[in-house]
């Protein structure tokens, strides 16, 4: 299950370009709690701390508690806008969800198996379609990962959602396709292994 990450947070009175800029040279990140039928609450949180959430890799689909002053908001980001060139964080926007609220969220593929992978003993390359799936799922139940097994799978062969496990209590967001998670492509050498063993087995034949 995904980590639940917690960030100290203050609220700004003043909003527009002017007033971000400020908070920015002070070290801070303007940010923006939405959602649930309430009112907006601007926020700015340390810049250092939210490069530290973000390095751990599964902020985007983290429970974020916000804090400020001793009153906790449960979260989930949804946007981080980044400057173009210095890849600092600009903006923040935090989704305020309950404890067990549906939530939909991207969750980062691992694939695993190549060892027993058939179009990759042959000499055959994974291609990921998708490094990560769009998961429906509890907000207290986020899936750190989906693990995508090759077992099995042969050059030309392609892997689709349907052929996933997914975590349970988890289901995939898209539902109208059975959607190309992956495929196996030949390499020429591994292409030209499979040409010779066809080869042989019509000689044979």
């Amino acid at each position: 299950m995904s980590e639940q990450l917690t960030l100290s947070a203050e609220t700004r009175e003043r909003a527009g370009k002017g007033a971000s800029r400020a908070m920015r040279r002070e070290g801070r990140v303007p940010a923006v709690i939405y959602g649930q039928n309430q009112d907006p609450t601007q926020i700015h949180v340390e810049e250092k701390a939210l490069v530290k959430a973000l390095s751990g890799g599964h902020f985007m689909n983290s429970v974020v508690m916000i804090d400020v002053g001793g009153e906790t908001t449960r979260t989930l980001p949804k946007d981080v806008q980044f400057h173009p060139v210095t890849d600092r964080p600009l903006h923040v926007d935090f989704f305020r969800i309950g404890e067990h609220s549906t939530v939909t969220v991207q969750v980062p593929i691992r694939f695993a198996g190549e060892e027993n992978c058939k179009g990759i003993k042959r000499g055959g390359m994974l291609n990921a379609v998708r490094h990560e799936i769009e998961l429906v799922c509890d907000a207290a139940e986020i899936p750190d990962e989906v693990v995508v097994d090759l077992a099995g799978f042969d050059i030309g062969d392609s892997i689709h959602i349907s052929q996933v496990t997914l975590p349970k209590g988890t289901s995939a967001a898209i539902t109208d396709r059975d959607f190309t998670v992956a495929t196996i492509s030949g390499t020429s050498a591994g292409e030209s292994a499979a040409d010779a063993g066809s080869d042989e087995g019509s000689a044979e034949g």
